[in-house]
């Protein structure tokens, strides 16, 4: 097999897209074309003719911006990548991005290009395999076997996200996990040694990974490394790859003028002249078409073996099977709503989450989750279920450490994976620690689930560092986000259910933790509405009403309160529950219309958060019981008082309203 011509046929694709595009990076893929060649062609185990087989190899290109090596790769692999779409790189409406998308690209298997997060992918994608193989695989029948493969460069070890999820990955010993190391020493701004000098063996020994290094242009080294890596199974394996950037090009290479720009058409002339490639366009030699339609036959015929396998494992394991059935496709029962525990006093909706999620455990067995080292604040342990750790894949509960962003992009590697329904809790404040990673997840329209707990300045004592006043109305800003905030015990189960149906993006539960009154459903409108987003919970009278108060979550009861004082004084109010701005606004226009009362002129707002955003629901002139400042370290009902988040204080500023 002629390695070297596949490797400088993936070069010359990626210098010529880069270069059609006028736009991307040429020298990562130049770079890695070695590796990439190797592992394509003699290891990965895949069938691009179907790109879902279940216990496919997982490849994740974390160096997202080389995006040209993976089309390159899955163009010649025979994916569903025509050459029209190598040509129409980063181009409207090409499956070719300029970074790679999952769900857009057949054979993409994650989002990649914020460095580092298609390393926390991998650790996730590679727990999942372990989880699966725990589970499903018996003594004579091994149903779940594959690997997860990583090319990753130094700007991913230069993120923090690296450390925490290289970490854990030693520490859980993922010996299916190989991480490809680009050691070129460029980045944009130059030689990487300006401000980057780890040792980096040492580190990842550190962390507990098998580590190598080999010449990254070496094909024997690459084969041998690979082999070495399999062959360790209690540790994941990381291999350092001696690369040259821009490799092959007579001016460039070496240099970061390849890094980030297209080469220019004379020196893509000279690189193909000097690694002796035809000087076309786009050329593919047809003794490398060959090489990879051989591969594809061989892998076909491997998927067709476990196929069979698979099969006489079914007949054998009856209910392992409809387990393995139900694992995939994460059926979510129409009944779920009636397994929810009965709430008939205080709690914290923290709380009461944690008792429906012990419930939802019993009835769906691929819901899995935990916390980044706050799992008995966020009530997200499952108590009838073991923790996962190292040589430990039974399990049901995670203990991700301290590790906010690491958790965030480990969650999308499990859900992305396929077999589990993920959630991961921390407090709503440090949702900033793992934007990033639900960033991505919203791209991706993952359904992961996160459990954000002390959603206000009602944390109290712990003060402003800790008191969300922006976060609620930041994460209502990203696309395909959908944010919960329960008003009661009762409605965090139907928020629940909400994030569990949710299959389209991650959806947000902000719950509290200060104990909230079990509202009084036979005086308020409530059970079963909580998703359409926003529903009329009271009104006084009929018609139109005179005042529109909105409310969502824990001030919810201080605004049916005021609303009952000003009803007794003969107001016509109406007071609208709205928990999910997004639920809501996936609603037809003839219902967003009734339960806003288009007629109503005066409108108000509660919520112990930031005002922005409201305008569009109460326009400029509506008023607000709202907080735009930060916090204070207090006692939280002190707080409240404090800051005006009373029935007394909503009442007044209302009444100045109506007159």
């Amino acid at each position: 097999m002629d390695l070297k011509l596949i490797a400088n046929t993936i070069r010359g694709l990626s210098m010529d897209g880069v270069q059609a595009a006028n736009s991307g990076h040429p020298g990562m893929p130049m770079g890695m074309a070695d590796v990439a060649a190797v592992l394509w062609a003699q290891y990965l185990k895949h069938n691009p003719e179907n790109p879902d087989w279940a216990d496919r190899d997982r490849f994740v290109l974390s160096a997202g911006h080389g995006s040209m090596l993976i089309y390159s790769l899955l163009h010649l692999a025979g994916y569903d990548l025509p050459m029209s779409e190598i040509k129409n790189f980063r181009q409207w409406g090409s499956k070719t991005a300029g970074h790679p998308e999952y769900g857009h690209t057949p054979g993409v298997e994650t989002t990649t290009g914020p460095l580092g997060q298609g390393c926390g992918n991998g650790v996730g994608m590679a727990i999942a395999e372990e989880m699966l193989a725990a589970r499903f695989n018996t003594e004579s029948k091994k149903i779940v076997d594959h690997y997860t493969y990583v090319i990753c460069s130094e700007g991913e070890l230069e993120e923090g996200i690296s450390n925490e999820v290289f970490s854990l990955a030693g520490n859980h010993g993922l010996g299916k996990m190989i991480v490809f190391y680009d050691e070129n020493f460029i980045s944009i701004e130059g030689d990487v040694r300006i401000t980057y000098s780890d040792d980096v063996v040492k580190r990842m020994e550190a962390y507990g990974w098998h580590v190598q290094t080999v010449d990254g242009h070496n094909h024997a080294e690459i084969q041998s490394a690979i082999e070495a890596a399999q062959a360790e199974t209690k540790k994941p394996s990381f291999i350092v790859c001696k690369t040259k950037i821009g490799f092959g090009s007579p001016n460039k290479e070496g240099s970061h003028d390849c890094h980030g720009a297209p080469l220019g058409e004379a020196e893509v002339l000279l690189t193909k002249k000097a690694l002796g490639m035809s000087e076309e366009k786009f050329f593919v030699p047809q003794e490398v078409r060959d090489i990879f339609a051989a591969r594809l036959a061989e892998m076909k015929k491997v998927e067709s073996e476990w196929n069979k396998i698979f099969a006489d494992w079914q007949a054998e394991n009856a209910d392992l099977a409809a387990q393995w059935d139900l694992h995939m496709t994460q059926e979510i029962p129409e009944a779920l709503i009636e397994k929810m525990p009965i709430f008939d006093k205080a709690l914290a909706t923290r709380v009461a989450s944690g008792k429906i999620l012990q419930e939802l455990a019993k009835e769906l067995p691929f819901l899995v989750g935990g916390s980044a080292d706050l799992a008995g604040s966020n009530m997200t342990h499952l108590n009838d279920y073991s923790d996962i750790g190292n040589d430990a894949f039974e399990g049901r509960n995670f203990h991700y450490g301290v590790r906010e962003l690491g958790m965030g992009a480990i969650m999308n590697g499990i859900q992305v994976h396929g077999g589990f329904r993920i959630y991961g809790a921390t407090f709503l404040v440090f949702a900033d620690y793992l934007r990033p990673t639900l960033r991505v997840a919203a791209l991706m329209n993952l359904p992961v689930i996160y459990v954000l707990t002390h959603d206000s300045f009602w944390v109290g004592e712990d003060g402003p560092t800790h008191q969300p006043i922006e976060t609620i109305n930041s994460l209502r800003m990203m696309p395909n986000v959908t944010v919960i905030r329960p008003s009661d015990p009762k409605e965090t189960g139907c928020a629940w259910i909400a994030a569990l149906k949710n299959t389209s993006g991650p959806t947000v539960l902000c719950l509290t933790r200060q104990n909230l009154d079990v509202l009084d459903r036979e005086k308020y409108n409530m059970d079963g509405q909580l998703i359409k987003g926003a529903y009329t919970m009271f009104q006084s009278g009929e018609g139109t009403p005179d005042l529109l108060m909105i409310a969502t979550g824990s001030e919810m009861k201080i605004t049916l309160d005021a609303a009952d004082k000003l009803a007794a004084e003969g107001t016509n109010v109406r007071v609208v529950n709205m928990p999910c701005r997004e639920l809501f606004e996936a609603q037809d226009e003839a219902y967003q219309s009734e339960v806003m009362a288009d007629d109503c002129t005066k409108r108000m707002v509660v919520e112990a958060g930031t005002s922005f955003g409201w305008e569009k629901y109460i326009g400029r002139t509506g008023a607000t019981v709202c907080k735009n400042t930060f916090g204070a370290s207090a006692p939280g009902g002190l707080l409240a008082e404090k800051f005006g988040f009373t029935a007394d204080n909503v009442y007044n500023v209302a009444k100045e309203m109506v007159g």
